[in-house]
């Protein structure tokens, strides 16, 4: 197993263990994918749900440039829902698994097809 699927297994447990939902693999590895070569930086595979400026980025970025979202406070709105489900007080919040969540809290599955 190479070094992107312990990280795609890591991130399915996540998943599992702290949103208690199951995923689907499938999206799960081409969100992973999509992250590039960020997911194997440890301060880039996280989130920093703390900092406004992370949480614009991820809002701009992502929500906006990959998902071709319009902008609007339910984008803001949305992030702030999966970092609950993820959990605040979870250290590490992985990009990979915020993004998956993000995409199916907005059922744009299709971003990826």
């Amino acid at each position: 197993m190479g070094k992107r699927d312990e990280l795609i297994a890591k991130y399915a447990d996540d998943l599992r263990g702290k949103c208690g939902m199951e995923p689907d693999m499938d999206l799960l590895t081409k969100v992973t994918i999509g992250c590039g070569p960020a997911i194997y930086n440890d301060d880039a595979s996280t989130v920093a749900a703390m900092q406004e400026g992370e949480l614009e980025t991820v809002k701009t970025n992502f929500l906006m440039r990959k998902l071709g979202l319009p902008d609007g406070p339910e984008l803001m709105d949305a992030i702030n829902s999966v970092i609950e489900t993820y959990g605040r007080s979870e250290r590490n919040k992985y990009r990979a698994v915020v993004y998956y969540l993000l995409v199916k809290h907005f059922g744009k599955e299709g971003a990826y097809a």
